[in-house]
């Protein structure tokens, strides 16, 4: 009977866990349903109280593309282009810097390495005029350079993948130095396959966090054909006035290169965060 009690009280707390969860996830995803709906209307709907169009208004999603002023596409390709440079450059040097403090064994190793962490104190804004004044200097000024090169490392991104390359066994290292691997064939075909979970997470931190920056961006270019889609999307605003319709139609499709990659990369995601905490 007290077992039966017992099991009762369980379920009954699962079942309001779930709804309590189901209600959180229902509030996140009503300003995305919004956008959605919003985007199929016609302008004068945009301000009715009801959130369903009368005519569900596909062409808006055309329409973006064929606005005069408007390099919709042309600024989709920038967030794209630039987001993957700096995806790929950081990925690739943060995994040679947390090899060299994870695996590698030299004098002021963890002084260092807490120096770099330090460096993820300061304020991104704090930053700001001392690069755009570097870029300046080396003529990047409204370059994508100038936007990729800044970015391209990452304190973060090492402490992360830092903190996986140590979860990994050392036993590892001494047989493949037992078989004659170098320092290089030990980063590139043992311990970076054996980083992939780390890998793929600091893969979708850095796409999503620099597909969506706006700052930097926004400092460094004047050329409209060079925009990213944030800036883009703001000149989109105020080129077209308060058309609402139009502007939830292109935020929506700005979103799709993000779900697409956390779709396909969730589970490693998961495993990544949960493993590269693991030691410390």
């Amino acid at each position: 009977m007290f077992k039966q009690s017992m099991q009762c009280n369980q379920g009954l707390r699962l079942l309001i866990l779930h709804v309590v969860l189901a209600l959180i996830a229902t509030s996140l995803a009503l300003p995305f349903v919004w956008m959605l709906l919003t985007s199929l209307k016609r302008l004068d709907e945009v301000g009715l109280d009801s959130w369903l169009p009368q005519v569900f208004q596909w062409r808006n999603y055309a329409d973006v593309f064929s606005m005069k002023g408007i390099l919709f596409g042309r600024w989709y390709w920038n967030a794209i282009y630039v987001a993957a440079w700096v995806t790929f450059l950081q990925v690739f040097t943060s995994s040679l810097a947390a090899f060299s403090f994870a695996r590698l064994k030299w004098r002021g190793r963890d002084t260092m390495f807490l120096l770099y962490l330090a460096t993820m104190m300061l304020p991104g804004l704090v930053m700001m005029i001392p690069n755009y004044q570097i870029m300046i200097d080396l003529g990047l000024v409204d370059t994508f350079a100038g936007l990729i090169l800044p970015c391209a490392f990452s304190a973060f991104g090492t402490f992360l993948m830092r903190q996986f390359m140590l979860s990994i066994p050392q036993a590892l290292d001494e047989a493949a130095e037992i078989d004659g691997a170098s320092k290089w064939t030990l980063f590139w075909n043992v311990i970076l396959p054996l980083s992939r979970p780390a890998l793929v997470t600091l893969t979708i931190f850095t796409f999503i966090g620099n597909y969506s920056s706006m700052f930097w961006p926004l400092v460094m270019m004047k050329t409209p054909a060079r925009y990213t889609l944030p800036i883009g999307l703001m000149a989109f605003e105020s080129s077209r006035g308060q058309q609402t319709n139009l502007l939830m139609a292109a935020v929506a499709m700005s979103v799709i290169p993000m779900i697409l990659l956390f779709v396909f990369m969730q589970k490693q995601l998961v495993r990544g965060i949960m493993l590269g905490g693991v030691k410390g």
